[in-house]
């Protein structure tokens, strides 16, 4: 390997999305550094099986619905 082209690998805690905590190496941020993680196997639909219902309606139609009367003002 050459020297001086690497980045530098070190310890970083990691925090699962149920709080269980563990240690390992990473290019990740710096010695000692804290990652909070989101999505894990623990809480991904993927791995646990279990599906959220998603919007029937879509996400377009939530903005258009959210939205609707802007613009629309009469000047007067």
């Amino acid at each position: 390997m050459k020297p001086g082209i690497h980045p530098a690998y070190h310890t970083v805690n990691i925090v699962m999305t149920d709080g269980t905590q563990f240690t390992t190496r990473s290019c990740m941020g710096k010695e000692g550094d804290t990652l909070r993680l989101d999505v894990d196997p623990k809480s991904h639909p993927a791995w646990t099986g279990v599906q959220r219902m998603m919007d029937t309606g879509g996400q377009v139609a939530k903005f258009n619905k959210k939205f609707a009367g802007l613009g629309n003002r009469k000047q007067g």
